[in-house]
């Protein structure tokens, strides 16, 4: 009970912060909506790609899709149950790196590769799955901010585990391009650190 009162108690104390950061999260999400629906209805070139050249296309869709889910997952509910005080910088940093990569999808007119794996995504995220919404890789940032957020707890080495092998699975499934998996983490290590300078400041604000 003690715990429990605890936590209650760290909710309540951040309870603005967390409201603001949730606000944060629906902007990004509809911003992402968007931009999936621009990038979809945007032709675009499929582009030759020196690693998805030589490597054979690969039924990975269960990792591609349930593995993600999971990571994202993971990233909210951790915070939730262990770290209470920080889970508006968790959802802060997620909201932001979606909003990031929303622009660079917009701005990068490239269609998926001609020899990508078709897969059937299921209905409930069904209606935010696109196409052509190539640069940067959602399933290697995610899980590699995932790690960044994490990287002092055990469960950092399972984000960073699950960024190498989602990148390795969507080159497997040709469903991305080598440059959106690889530019994912420098992109994602950069997102990261405007958004720790930006959450100190309302920190320091809401004191």
């Amino acid at each position: 009970m003690g715990k429990l009162h605890e936590w209650k108690q760290e909710i309540w104390h951040h309870k603005h912060l967390i409201l603001v950061s949730l606000l944060f999260l629906i902007v990004s999400i509809v911003l992402d909506y968007y931009a999936g629906v621009y990038v979809t209805k945007t032709s675009g070139v499929v582009a030759p790609d020196l690693i998805l050249d030589h490597i054979p296309t690969l039924d990975l869709d269960f990792i591609f899709i349930y593995g993600y889910m999971l990571v994202i997952a993971l990233i909210f509910l951790y915070p939730l149950i262990f770290k209470v005080k920080e889970l508006h910088k968790v959802i802060g940093q997620f909201s932001l790196l979606i909003m990031i990569r929303s622009a660079f999808t917009c701005f990068t007119h490239l269609s998926v590769p001609s020899s990508a794996l078709t897969f059937n995504v299921p209905w409930v995220i069904s209606t935010i799955s696109f196409k052509n919404d190539l640069f940067f890789s959602g399933h290697t940032a995610v899980a590699f901010l995932g790690f960044l957020l994490f990287r002092k707890e055990k469960i950092g080495y399972f984000f960073l585990v699950s960024s190498l092998v989602l990148g390795i699975v969507v080159l497997f499934m040709h469903v991305h391009y080598s440059i959106d998996v690889l530019s994912a983490f420098f992109i994602t290590y950069g997102s990261f650190n405007i958004g720790k300078w930006f959450f100190n400041k309302i920190n320091h604000y809401s004191r």
